[in-house]
């Protein structure tokens, strides 16, 4: 069995265990909720606006268990998922109609916007990346998309794909009310309790929630509207998000470990001792040498 879903010489793991990811991962939260009908589903089924760094949370683990994890826990996650979404139903009050959030284009729009936004936003903190890397991780991605019940070739499988889907959707997104309203929360959320420990990095969420915003597409700021935009304009923006990437490697990762959900620090653990029996040779961080972490 492979030690890990992925391998460590993959692009996913160069932009997946990057700790940029933080700032991509409210990004895509934020450009999620610009579809009225996703953004319906978010509001009325799930716990967002109670529990949003639960949330994130749990979208870290689905990241860390479909990149790290064994081929048997990632496995099982999907089942879990898939399970989770069959059972959850919502009603588009625009139109009165009925929708099942496993719904395909909802699906494949979460991915999207997931996969643009970790691409987007590792690359201007930082991380190098070829547009040869850059295709090549959108197509790696398609494996991710079956966990949640797609196929394959429902989803892009390239940089220019990505982009021909979001230029077909854009007559088609806008910032409703709730998309608002879940922004403004996302750029101060509150502490789940067993964070509150670490309320003194609290602080640190100002300029990740505010660099997941002004990294927006700038069409997707302008229909938000909820920030002005930024003196110096988007070279700024890249500025402080390499500044805000190289704060967040120099966090030990005793600290850091401990911003992740308990269950996502063992599954890292365990991979670590997968890959050391493969025969790995892992940094100080604990992932293999020319990995990311």
């Amino acid at each position: 069995m492979a030690p890990t879903v992925v391998s460590p010489e993959s692009v996913t793991w160069r932009v997946q265990l990057d700790r940029a990811m933080w700032v991509a991962g409210v990004r895509s939260l934020m450009l999620q909720a610009l579809h009225p009908v996703a953004m319906q589903g978010v509001w009325q089924r799930s716990d967002f606006m109670s529990d949003p760094v639960g949330r994130l949370l749990r979208t870290a683990d689905f990241v860390a268990t479909t990149t790290y994890g064994s081929p048997g826990e990632a496995a099982e996650l999907g089942r879990r998922v898939r399970a989770v979404h069959r059972r959850l139903g919502f009603v588009d009050p625009a139109t009165g109609r009925w929708h099942r959030v496993d719904e395909p284009e909802l699906l494949v729009w979460v991915h999207c916007a997931e996969v643009v936004s970790y691409l987007d936003v590792v690359r201007r903190a930082g991380v190098g990346l070829s547009a040869d890397e850059a295709d090549r991780y959108v197509a790696e991605q398609r494996h991710t998309a079956t966990y949640v019940g797609l196929a394959r070739e429902d989803v892009p499988g390239s940089v220019g794909e990505l982009r021909e889907y979001f230029a077909g959707m854009r007559p088609r997104l806008r910032a409703g009310v709730e998309a608002r309203a879940a922004v403004r929360f996302l750029l101060w959320p509150k502490m789940p309790r067993r964070l509150r420990g670490l309320a003194v990095f609290k602080p640190v969420w100002a300029p990740v929630g505010a660099l997941a915003y002004y990294s927006l597409p700038g069409w997707a700021r302008r229909e938000y509207g909820v920030l002005p935009e930024v003196p110096g304009g988007q070279a700024v923006v890249t500025v402080a998000l390499r500044g805000v990437r190289a704060g967040l490697a120099a966090m030990p990762a005793v600290v850091y470990d401990r911003l992740f959900d308990p269950a996502t620090v063992r599954r890292a653990r365990r991979a670590q001792e997968r890959l050391r029996a493969a025969g790995y040779v892992l940094d100080r961080r604990g992932w293999p040498r020319g990995g990311w972490g």
